[in-house]
């Protein structure tokens, strides 16, 4: 006669389990997979090296490479200076093809001073110019690499040229999360920037701090909603984690088993608490208009940062909102005034979240980081050319919230924004002062990775004190 007690039957019947709806219906992509293969008590939050000034982020990344010289950063010369030939005296000018002379050009915006502490703008941010009293703009960026990939890939991971955990993930991984209903980690964009999927990656770090893609849309998380009325969803995964629990038994606690029970109880939370975080029908039409939002729309850039906001509010640590929306990237080759479409589909929207955090006391704790990969080029290989190419020795960035100076510029670059001359920022020391606003020490958070212990920052970077309040 059988024995309906052993092993395998125990097992098959798990399989029948795992077959079921209820089962299916808490399989979220990226969510239950991710928490399957980590010990999820990594997410618990954790105490940093020092008091944190910020709790959270909110990170702006617009793809493509924004011109700093037409955007926050003013160069009178390069008025002056139109058509004047430049020495093309860097390899990097040298070797390209078309390149062999060059030639000043100018802005196609103007510029102008803003709230009390004067601080210039152009006529392309009309909207984030009203809040320049709360930004600490950073003039002097540059990086180490002039392609899209390269360069999107060292701005979210420190790593030019190699596959390395996402900042958000490195940011979960030390701060753990305050909700376990939602992920630590959010990146709400329309579609993928350059490098895809690993500028959120994990990488080598657990899985658990790997970023979750939210695409703007009707069904924003992919079956999130719950198939079964929420007492008979219960009653079945009471069922399957008492089965699991006679799994685990035999198994001396095997701790992938062991989280992914827990996953189970974390997609159930979700199904509450991600339709919640993404419905905007209780703020009012003047929210919804302050972000650009037309009512009962779930795209376009106010949705992402109206929704990032919502995260924020529910304990989500890292939310990075990708510009990459049907009005293209910022890569502007061919015709600078692409800048123009660009600009307005984040413009209003940006301002919107600063005012909004500011209003709630939430940009206290809440850093706002706005950043590009690189700059664009002050000259073309004639002065009337109608684009710009790709500029990594001088770009812009700036943040804004917990802990940052207020209405201040940090840095200069040269007369004409070629290169950054005055208090240089690299991208690694970017990382660090970002790092360090939220508790750490970035030469102390690191991770044991095949023989060595990996951080953000490589082996470089320090802390930008001059924009710290």
């Amino acid at each position: 006669m059988r024995d309906t007690s052993n092993s395998a039957n125990t097992i098959l019947t798990r399989r029948n389990m795992l077959r079921s709806s209820m089962a299916s219906s808490l399989l979220i992509p990226g969510i239950a997979e991710a928490l399957a293969v980590d010990d999820v008590s990594s997410l618990d939050p954790k105490t940093t090296h020092f008091p944190a000034k910020a709790k959270n982020v909110i990170f702006l990344f617009m793809t493509g490479g924004v011109s700093h010289i037409d955007t926050f950063d003013p160069k009178p010369a390069l008025h002056r200076d139109h058509g004047k030939e430049i020495q093309a005296d860097h390899p990097e000018i040298k070797d390209r093809p078309g390149y062999e002379r060059i030639y000043i050009k100018q802005p196609q915006w103007d510029f102008a001073p803003h709230g009390q502490s004067g601080i210039e703008v152009s006529t392309l941010f009309p909207h984030v110019a009203t809040c320049v009293d709360d930004l600490a703009i950073i003039r002097s960026m540059h990086t180490s690499h002039s392609n899209h990939y390269n360069a999107t890939l060292g701005m979210h991971t420190g790593s030019f040229a190699f596959s390395r955990p996402s900042i958000g993930s490195w940011i979960t991984y030390g701060m753990g999360t305050a909700n376990r209903n939602l992920p630590g980690f959010v990146v709400i964009a329309p579609k993928q920037t350059y490098a895809g999927t690993q500028v959120y990656s994990n990488d080598f770090l657990p899985a658990v701090n790997q970023g979750t893609l939210v695409v703007p849309g009707v069904e924003p998380v992919a079956n999130v909603s719950p198939r079964l009325p929420v007492d008979k969803q219960q009653q079945e995964i009471t069922l399957l984690q008492a089965l699991n629990k006679l799994h685990l038994k035999d198994r001396n606690s095997n701790a992938a088993l062991n989280a992914r029970m827990k996953s189970f109880d974390t997609a159930f939370g979700m199904q509450h608490a991600v339709p919640d975080a993404f419905d905007f029908s209780n703020e009012s039409a003047e929210t919804l208009d302050s972000y650009a939002i037309d009512h009962g729309s779930t795209t376009g850039f106010g949705w992402q940062c109206l929704a990032a906001r919502r995260l924020i509010e529910r304990g989500v640590r890292f939310v990075e909102l990708i510009d990459t929306g049907s009005a293209g990237n910022w890569d502007a080759h061919g015709d600078m005034m692409t800048h123009v479409g660009l600009a307005k589909n984040v413009d209003q929207p940006i301002a919107a979240l600063l005012k909004d955090l500011k209003r709630r006391g939430m940009l206290d704790e809440t850093l706002v980081v706005w950043t590009t990969e690189f700059g664009r080029t002050p000259f073309n290989n004639t002065a009337e050319a109608k684009g710009r190419e790709h500029h990594p020795w001088a770009f812009t960035s700036w943040l804004a919230g917990a802990g940052v100076k207020k209405g201040i510029t940090y840095g200069e670059t040269d007369e004409h924004g070629l290169r950054a001359e005055v208090n240089k920022v690299h991208v690694h020391d970017f990382h660090a002062t970002i790092l360090h606003l939220l508790g750490f020490d970035h030469e102390r958070l690191t991770y044991r990775h095949a023989g060595r212990d990996y951080r953000l920052t490589d082996v470089e970077g320090s802390v930008v004190q001059g924009i710290l309040a």
